[in-house]
């Protein structure tokens, strides 16, 4: 990963990108995940990124060494707090309650408040299993164990939400993070999905939600 970061530098059209791995288990975890990455990219438009997928050797690199590979096509609709001390999001589109939804979380955990963060958050990946709505739900992160986010998709905002605000093991952990201030840094962000291409774990994507 961190060999990839100088050959994103520089590129038409991207605005901001992150190299991300993913955790163990249901993505979630403190344990890595050495088979899955997440290249994520913020683009002026849709043509720069389709350049980028079909001609630069980076990426090409990568496509060659990969099993899967899943893209997902989204606007920007909602976004609250910093990454790396910037708002990398234009909004673009707007939520709609009955459509999709892609929600990233993401933040960065005080060093002293690791081991409360990471005994607490488990029980909340695991609640999220199974539940109505949810298409897809990956922990990612830049560092193991201090910068971690969520990537979700979900069916519709109303059940993204209906998670959010009436799961209790989520409610717990909303309340925890106000009270104990893990975070250094954090943002929350919702996105419009217009298009998924590709395969994850054997299935075609295209009509994932």
């Amino acid at each position: 990963m961190q060999l990839g970061l100088d050959a994103l530098k520089e590129i038409s059209g991207l605005t901001f990108s992150k190299l991300l791995g993913s955790g163990g288990k249901n993505g979630f975890s403190a344990l890595p995940n050495f088979g899955t990455y997440v290249l994520f990219c913020v683009w002026e438009s849709e043509r720069h990124a389709l350049n980028f997928f079909s001609e630069n050797p980076f990426f090409k690199t990568y496509q060659k060494k990969s099993q899967e590979q899943f893209t997902a096509f989204l606007y920007a609709a909602e976004s609250h707090g910093t990454w790396d001390g910037i708002q990398p999001f234009v909004k673009s589109a707007t939520l709609d309650m009955t459509k999709p939804v892609v929600v990233l979380t993401r933040a960065r955990i005080h060093f002293g408040k690791l081991w409360s963060f990471w005994t607490k958050v488990g029980k909340v990946s695991r609640s999220s299993e199974g539940y109505a709505g949810l298409a897809l739900s990956i922990g990612v992160g830049e560092w193991p164990l201090i910068q971690q986010a969520t990537l979700s998709i979900w069916q519709s905002q109303s059940e993204m939400l209906d998670f959010a605000y009436k799961n209790q093991k989520h409610k717990e952990v909303l309340q925890l993070t106000r009270k104990l201030k893990w975070y250094k840094e954090e943002m929350f962000a919702r996105f419009v999905p217009y298009k998924f291409e590709g395969i994850w774990e054997g299935k075609n994507v295209a009509d994932l939600v």
